[in-house]
């Protein structure tokens, strides 16, 4: 799963790069802007951000603001402090997923398309609903090893 979250990470990245990479030529050097190449680099690029951010969630890597460690001492309290961090998380994150389930459907049945190119917008508002489900799903398997961590202190 590493392994293949790094190549599509990477690959988004790089269709992400080279397409800024491309409008900055054709608009800056050649004074002539390439028409529907942001419309295009939005899909791709929320598909990274959604990606990114399952991975940090996969990896455990999220940007957190952990005061409350200065002051716990134990392993067993940090331990809770991740429990309870963490079911914060899972609360706030199928809150955010039941909605953008509510964002797909809605995106389906009207099947909005992009204003230059006419590309489904559906393509790019899914990347919501997968993204938070799977940070769900990460985010479950941390809070059970924090669970684990506490029972084996415990005992």
């Amino acid at each position: 799963m590493e392994r293949t979250a790094r190549y599509v990470l990477t690959v988004l990245i790089g269709i992400v790069a080279l397409s800024q990479f491309v409008q900055v030529i054709t608009r800056y050097v050649l004074q002539t802007p390439l028409m529907g190449l942001e419309e295009t680099t939005v899909f791709p690029s929320l598909w990274l951000y959604m990606l990114g951010a399952v991975n940090a969630s996969r990896e455990n890597t999220q940007i957190r603001a952990n005061v409350l460690e200065i002051f716990i001492k134990t392993e067993t309290g940090h331990a809770v402090l991740g429990i309870v961090g963490e079911v914060i998380s899972i609360v706030v994150s199928l809150w955010l997923t039941w909605w953008a389930w509510d964002f797909v459907r809605y995106s389906w049945r009207t099947w909005r398309e992009s204003p230059t190119l006419y590309i489904p917008t559906f393509y790019a508002d899914v990347a919501l609903f997968l993204g938070l489900g799977l940070i769900v799903l990460f985010t479950l398997r941390t809070l059970l090893a924090h669970v684990r961590s506490v029972a084996a202190a415990r005992g």
